[in-house]
């Protein structure tokens, strides 16, 4: 019960959601259609769908979800019920015609060992999370759209101890966990009605978030920090929940925090700057960030956020582990016992 809902509104790309190794599907406006397949984008100008196709399937789509989309609200995000997401964009907010992006939920669960095995992950990363994960640290997860935040995620929770209580907090159903002492919650949308006595109030992660700390949670995992809920998460990494996990949208472990800090000003809270800036460096102990690059996601850095300095309003932020340097002195070894071997002289500027 997931993609049979909506297949009979999408004939001509029906092949792709039933295709295991398609990860997502998008239909630009103008009627293209790419999909990606194994991390690799791939364009098929075979298949067209025409606008008004596209408007009818879109239409039901969002009737089977309980939603809407049209003039009115020309938006439609959606989740089937195994997790898949669908969203849509109508005319004219979508230029040129209707945007439909479809991204499936991965039913594998990735393990720390396969990400190890495929190279996603690192194992010095892996054992300096491992510690910093029975030592009850926070650990903020960061990368862009589709580099895999969630699925380093799960694998990271698998490390926590199944004596503690878990409570899961999403915007939208993904994380797959099994521990014995889990509660689940998940945000709501506001449901706009004619009728005010039909009328269904959001319910946002920060409702979920405060919610939360009357449940006794051990740890909090927040699937995603957009928004003002990053102080809520604060607060609560502050006053004795440790050893969290939490993902963001950033471009390097360094940014994570600044994208951070921007979403707690989002709260509407009016703190200093420089408090903001000191409570993050309390509560967030280690930064992972993952990259994709040419259809392989990986860890890129792992940082250490030791403390603020409010007189020079910057971060003490010590890195672990650097990809780029890492796959660099691997390969600067090789060209020296290459060297070596040779009776060559040595190459200069090698890094120590």
């Amino acid at each position: 019960m997931s993609f049979e809902l909506i297949l009979p509104f999408l004939t001509p790309i029906a092949h792709f959601l039933k295709d295991d190794d398609v990860s997502e599907i998008m239909v630009n406006g103008t009627g293209r259609v790419f999909i990606e397949r194994c991390g690799v984008i791939e364009a098929h100008d075979d298949i067209h769908l025409t606008n008004a196709n596209l408007e009818t399937s879109v239409k039901n789509i969002a009737r089977v979800l309980g939603d809407e989309i049209s003039a009115q609200k020309p938006l439609l995000d959606g989740r089937l019920p195994d997790g898949s997401r669908v969203a849509a964009v109508l005319p004219p907010c979508s230029i040129g015609g209707i945007t439909l992006t479809i991204r499936k939920f991965q039913n594998k669960r990735w393990t720390l060992q396969e990400l190890v095995r495929t190279g996603a992950l690192p194992e010095v990363v892996r054992d300096r999370v491992a510690t910093a994960i029975a030592n009850h640290k926070n650990i903020l997860i960061a990368g862009g759209t589709g580099t895999g935040k969630t699925t380093m995620l799960n694998a990271l929770a698998s490390l926590i101890p199944p004596s503690e209580r878990l409570v899961v907090i999403e915007d939208t159903a993904e994380i797959q966990l099994t521990a014995p002492n889990l509660v689940r919650f998940e945000a709501r949308k506001e449901q706009a009605s004619d009728n005010p006595g039909d009328h269904v109030p959001a319910i946002t992660i920060r409702d979920l978030l405060k919610a939360s700390l009357r449940h006794r949670p051990d740890r909090i995992i927040l699937g995603e920090i957009r928004s003002g809920e990053a102080f809520d998460l604060l607060q609560a990494l502050n006053t004795g929940h440790s050893g969290s996990l939490s993902t963001i949208h950033a471009n390097s472990a360094v940014q994570s925090v600044s994208r951070f800090s921007n979403c707690v000003l989002q709260s509407g809270i009016e703190i200093p700057h420089r408090a903001i800036q000191a409570q993050i460096a309390d509560a967030l102990d280690f930064l992972l960030y993952i990259e994709r690059r040419h259809g392989r996601r990986y860890v890129a850095e792992l940082a250490e956020l030791r403390g603020y300095n409010p007189q020079t309003d910057t971060y003490d932020i010590v890195p672990v582990y650097e990809r780029d340097f890492a796959v660099a002195k691997d390969t600067k070894t090789t060209d020296l016992l290459a060297l070596a071997a040779a009776n060559l002289p040595p190459l200069t500027g090698v890094r120590p």
